[in-house]
């Protein structure tokens, strides 16, 4: 605040000090001291291992760091050098994109009889870790001229910390390793860092969100995946050793994928997958991944059951307090307390079987009631209605239409845009249309169709014309939840 407060006064002094630091290549030492303040998570208040650490930079550092940043980032973009495996930390990229990409290829395969291997990977400590050395030399690698390298240096050289708290702080001590929590440009570094990982994978898919990490591959039996897998799986390995990392091998865990009756005629559902230290990765039924749980058929039936049963407890103290909230404010507590949970990866799990899909509209019109302060008997028609919500199927409708949206303007993730390609128009087909069509995917087998894939063109290509040519998402939305089939559900 200050800084802005007086941006006319200082801001040319700060602009010669961030084009003396990189004329010169170097960072004054004091804008690379972090103070680091712990805060407690939960637990007894007495062990140093409930706290979490928040590591505290200088603001002018972090001016600094936005100016290269933003070169940094332009050049990698233009030469296009990151890989696009990688989802963390980039712009129209998020925890749903990835989870869309994974249970997309996983699902697709499923819908032709495949099953599917993942090795879903624990770096301990990943951004504490990184090696300066290591770092620099990929700099290097990726076109940075020596002068740029020696500011680099400079940047991760010769930095130290503190403990700061009740007022006293500790002596402070040198970082080593790592890149700098709370950094303008460690991410970034970061994502350099690990940039080559897919490349040692060659006969598997691997997708990264910061440091969680899953290798995967389909084949049509169990005897082809335990041929492939462990041999990714020995690549990553060698991989983690030249790069100084490490594997925490007991949090990385291994899931097999397919479909009901192609798991059941397995004798033993498990792959087996040895460590270099001639242990064997741990097969689990179920995995939290990026915040939403993962079961071996992609039901996502263990994921509604907890987040339909977490809300409860909040919404039991709710009610014991709604007499003395308002109604706008109780409104308000579902929209920013409940729904964000309730309506985070629906797009993902929307083709859920709906007897668990009824287990998330029960609770839904639960909320919707207690915003109201309704009794039970009150239909919940009625309910949305008066609140002027639409339903949980059309919320979920409204927002795979966005994500089609956003894939014709270029906002979509390109490994989600290579998903959603155009229709080739049949050469009998004498109509005119204005509106784009996405193609489907054919499948000879007779399965369920619940890959992002298949159900987002579908969808999109049954939305009536004056929907598709929606000039904006604002106008898509409005559009959308006007129509009563695809609307309010009344």
């Amino acid at each position: 605040m200050l800084l802005k407060i007086s941006a006319l006064a200082i801001a040319n002094p700060v602009a010669t000090l961030i084009n003396e630091s990189l004329a010169t290549g170097y960072i004054p030492k004091l804008w690379k001291t972090a103070r680091v303040v712990p805060i407690h998570k939960s637990g007894d208040s007495t062990l140093v291992s409930n706290y979490r650490p928040i590591s505290l930079l200088p603001v002018m550092s972090k001016i600094l760091e936005k100016c290269v940043y933003t070169q940094l980032h332009d050049y990698y973009q233009s030469s296009n050098y990151l890989t696009s495996d990688h989802s963390g930390f980039c712009p129209n990229h998020s925890t749903t994109t990835a989870l869309l990409k994974v249970c997309n290829d996983t699902q697709a395969d499923m819908e032709q009889g495949k099953l599917t291997g993942a090795i879903f990977l624990d770096f301990a400590k990943a951004f504490d870790t990184v090696d300066h050395g290591i770092l620099l030399q990929k700099l290097k690698n990726s076109g940075i001229s020596e002068h740029t390298l020696t500011w680099f240096q400079s940047y991760v050289s010769n930095r130290s910390q503190h403990v700061s708290i009740s007022g006293s702080s500790s002596l402070p001590l040198p970082v080593m390793c790592g890149v700098p929590q709370g950094s303008i440009l460690g991410p970034l570094l970061f994502m350099i860092f690990i940039n080559d990982l897919p490349n040692v994978c060659k006969a598997s898919t691997v997708h990264m969100y910061a440091d969680d990490t899953v290798i995967y591959t389909s084949k049509s039996n169990l005897p082809q995946l335990e041929a492939v897998l462990p041999e990714q799986f020995t690549e990553v390995e060698t991989w983690i050793a030249d790069n100084k990392r490490f594997l925490n091998t007991d949090k990385t865990v291994i899931m097999l994928f397919g479909t009901a009756p192609k798991l059941h005629k397995l004798q033993n559902p498990h792959l087996c997958v040895r460590t270099k230290s001639n242990g064997t990765l741990t097969t689990v039924a179920s995995l939290k991944y990026l915040g939403m749980w993962l079961d071996p058929n992609l039901s996502f039936g263990p994921h509604i059951e907890k987040l339909s049963s977490k809300p409860y407890p909040k919404r039991s103290a709710l009610y014991r307090n709604k007499s003395c909230l308002s109604p706008a404010v109780r409104k308000q507590i579902v929209q920013q307390m409940l729904m964000p949970a309730i309506e985070y990866g629906d797009v993902v799990y929307a083709a859920a079987p709906q007897t668990h899909l009824q287990e998330l509209t029960t609770l839904y019109n639960s909320c919707c009631r207690f915003a109201l302060q309704c009794n039970y008997m009150t239909h919940h028609c009625d309910i949305l209605k008066e609140l002027n919500w639409p339903s949980l199927e059309s919320r979920r409708t409204l927002h795979l239409s966005n994500l089609v949206f956003k894939s014709f303007s270029g906002k979509l993730p390109p490994y989600l845009n290579r998903l959603l390609p155009p229709a080739v128009p049949s050469s009998y087909n004498l109509q005119t249309r204005t509106c784009t069509l996405l193609a489907i995917p054919q499948y000879k087998k007779k399965v369920s169709r619940s890959s992002f894939s298949y159900r987002a063109p579908q969808l999109w290509n049954n939305l009536p014309d004056t929907i598709k040519s929606s000039p904006s998402l604002k106008s898509l939305k409005s559009s959308i939840l006007n129509i009563p089939q695809y609307g309010m559900n009344l």
